[in-house]
């Protein structure tokens, strides 16, 4: 009986695990861009947000993903645009889906390698994005834009006399076209790489050259918060361009 027992279990979990092989899809990466690092940071975060399993692989012909020069431009880096084909799988098209969404252009946009390659949304051939809601807090951004940004930045009201002069204020920089990229990529904008951590995001301080003042640490929720408060705020009046006499 036990051995009988024993046999099913095995069974079950060999079924589980080939279930579990199944469920993960299969991205075919050419090796320029595995050994950039960029898919490293790039895909985990995709399957954090959505639960959805993804296997980077060597560009096979059976691959349910690949990037190439096949399929949607999705971005740009390394010399190239980089498109991404796939077979009609629902969670392939989810990928697709979300590389092109608001959180995944911030993601790509957000990515800077120690060699310095960067990626961003392609400038020729580019996908049509739909509108994309930011599902951030918005009232946990305003405490954290206040709490953490607010050193420099005048956020709002409430602290518009504690701002440094020489930063700009948060409604003066809504009313930029690229208020978007600007926040979302704050962390690799001088002074900010100097004093910023977002967890899984930013390297670690080189022990040889500290933080110049009190580290600005946050998660990536919490700086989704602060771009959905961000979105919300009215830009500031700079009022109607002065007509040469």
């Amino acid at each position: 009986m036990k051995a009988i027992l024993g046999a099913f279990c095995v069974s079950v979990m060999l079924a589980n695990g080939a279930a579990a092989q199944d469920d993960t899809l299969r991205l075919a990466v050419p090796e320029v861009l595995e050994t950039s690092g960029f898919m490293q940071f790039l895909v985990p975060r995709f399957s954090l947000k959505t639960g959805v399993r993804i296997d980077r692989d060597a560009a096979v012909s059976d691959a349910d993903m690949a990037f190439g020069a096949q399929g949607t431009a999705v971005f740009e880096g390394l010399g190239q645009v980089w498109h991404l084909s796939h077979v009609g799988d629902a969670r392939a098209e989810r990928f697709l889906t979300w590389l092109q969404s608001d959180v995944g252009i911030r993601t790509i946009e957000s990515y800077a390698s120690p060699q310095g390659d960067v990626f961003s949304v392609p400038t020729e051939e580019v996908a049509a994005v739909e509108a994309v809601v930011l599902d951030g807090d918005a009232m946990a951004g305003e405490t954290l834009s206040l709490a953490l940004c607010g050193r420099c930045h005048v956020v709002n009201e409430s602290n518009r006399m504690k701002g440094m002069g020489s930063t700009p204020s948060f409604a003066l920089m809504r009313s930029f076209e690229d208020w978007h990229t600007r926040f979302a990529t704050f962390h690799l904008l001088k002074p900010h790489p100097s004093f910023t951590q977002i967890e899984g995001v930013t390297a670690p301080f080189d022990e040889s050259r500290p933080s110049p003042m009190v580290p600005m640490t946050m998660t990536p929720d919490e700086l989704d918060a602060i771009l959905a408060y961000v979105s919300g705020i009215a830009p500031a009046d700079l009022g109607a361009p002065l007509k040469h006499q």
